[in-house]
């Protein structure tokens, strides 16, 4: 058998016996971006932010995953819902 199959088996067992063990090999975390992290903590989902700033769902999911970055007012709103996130719940309730 060759070196790298040989290695590959030992690899192979070593992650079952830490599977076994109760052990992950590595735990991964994601880290939410400021707008995911306001929206979190205001108990929204996305669309209903989205729709309480009047924007599509597919905007606020770009603001989220950096692929866009709000302008005007909707930046400034966001600015609001990350530092003050009570006030959007205000907004939603009027």
């Amino acid at each position: 058998m060759d070196k790298e199959m040989e290695q590959f088996q030992k690899d192979l067992l070593d992650s079952v016996r830490q599977m076994k063990a109760g052990k992950g090999a590595r735990k991964t975390q994601v880290a939410l971006s400021p707008i995911a992290e306001a929206r979190s903590r205001l108990g929204m989902s996305q669309s209903e932010l989205a729709d309480l700033m009047g924007v599509s769902t597919r905007t606020l999911q770009d603001w989220e995953q950096g692929r866009r970055k709000p302008t005007g007012a909707a930046q400034t709103l966001l600015r609001v819902a990350i530092a003050h996130p009570e006030a959007l719940l205000d907004l939603k309730a009027a």
